[in-house]
């Protein structure tokens, strides 16, 4: 089968629709005209799928089409696939019906998944002696923990805050860590071919602005409300907009496929400063805003970036965005935009809401339109 061929076909069509039909029903389960047979609440089901179900799924898809780039082995393929994928779907399927099966049950099928994905990382990169990408093994681990922990929260204590930070303060940096490689890589092929100055090469810089952002994300982790996670996050943000600023993003308005990507890593930094503006005059930013900054804009906008990128790539497809796939970007956008009007305008929430759901909705229902034939067809 085509779509068992590579590790960003099952996982990137799995993750499109999946996104697709969670914020779909979303509207209702908020509003209590539609129940889940879920032992979560419908405000933690809903943000544990979109961390745990859609980011786990893009991770995964993303990590397995790399890993080989990065080690010179084979990819995981075939029947090996199957059961990952297969996995993962038994994890939404667990946590769906958790209220009927047990949360218990439910718990050790959902975390199953990403702890034998941890497993597979592991063992390619130790396998291909990748050292440099140790880190990416680490990190994978802690986001199975925090899902581990997401589940014994919410069991206890009926909502899991902290570990619903975890999970993102992971995903946001993840982003940070592999997006600071890809962005400035694309954008640096791109310039090269027109004959322009490549952006700056990582550097020492880099590094030390990687730390403070996780060190910003660490306190807002265990400490959301404090002072000194404000100023740290509005500090972690201020360096992540530094990094961006040396890729000359600005050079690439002609192609939509480079250009988003410094969209989405722009609202990554812009994530950190509303965060920490949030955390210090919460009356004038409330933290949802805040949030969805970085669920919608960051992640949502760079999962859809690398996606469409890998697909076209690996796809045999060329490397160029279409009007369909530059209106899917546009509609997210959109979302975001929505989303955090509707934190900071109460009285139009409702409106608001459907119409954030409405474009996210539409934006991935274009992928899977234009991109679930080519990943389940095999290679042009």
């Amino acid at each position: 089968m085509a779509l068992l061929r590579g590790g960003f076909r099952p996982f990137f069509l799995g993750g499109g629709l999946f996104a697709l039909v969670a914020i779909a029903i979303w509207p209702a389960l908020y509003e209590g005209r539609l129940d889940l047979p879920t032992a979560f609440t419908p405000l933690v089901w809903h943000g544990h799928e979109m961390l745990f179900g859609f980011g786990a799924a893009v991770v995964a898809g993303f990590l397995l089409t790399a890993i080989p780039n990065w080690t010179g082995r084979l990819p995981v393929t075939g029947p090996a696939l199957a059961g990952l994928a297969l996995l993962w779907l038994a994890g939404r399927a667990a946590v769906l019906c958790s209220g009927q099966i047990g949360w218990l049950a439910a718990m050790g099928v959902d975390v199953a998944f990403l702890v034998v994905f941890c497993a597979v990382v592991a063992r390619e990169v130790l396998a291909g002696r990748n050292w440099r990408n140790l880190k990416v093994i680490a990190l994978v681990a802690l986001l199975a923990l925090a899902n581990l922990s997401f589940h014994l929260e919410a069991h206890v204590h009926g909502m899991a805050e902290y570990s619903t930070r975890a999970a993102m303060a992971i995903t946001v940096f993840l982003i940070l860590l592999i997006g600071g490689r890809v962005v400035p890589s694309f954008t640096g092929n791109w310039l090269a071919r027109r004959g322009e100055e490549r952006p700056t090469a990582f550097n020492r810089l880099d590094a030390a602005l990687l730390i403070l952002a996780a060190i910003a994300l660490l306190f807002w982790i265990g400490a959301p409300e404090a002072r000194w996670s404000g100023v740290m996050l509005l500090a972690g943000g201020a360096g992540c907009l530094l990094r961006l600023a040396r890729w000359r993003g600005w050079r690439t308005g002609a192609d939509p496929l480079v250009l988003v990507l410094h969209v989405a890593f722009l609202f990554t930094g812009l994530g950190f400063l509303a965060m920490g503006a949030g955390v210090l005059w919460p009356d004038i930013l409330p933290p949802t805003a805040s949030l969805h900054v970085w669920s919608i804009g960051s992640i949502g906008l760079m999962t859809l970036a690398m996606m469409t990128r890998a697909t076209l790539g690996h796809s045999g497809q060329p490397l160029s965005a279409s009007p369909g796939t530059r209106m899917v970007y546009v509609l997210v956008t959109v979302a975001l935009v929505a989303r955090v009007a509707m934190a900071l305008s109460p009285q139009w929430a409702l409106e608001l809401m459907w119409i954030a759901a409405a474009t996210w909705c539409a934006g991935f229902a274009g992928f899977v339109g234009i991109y679930g034939p080519m990943l389940c067809r095999p290679r042009a």
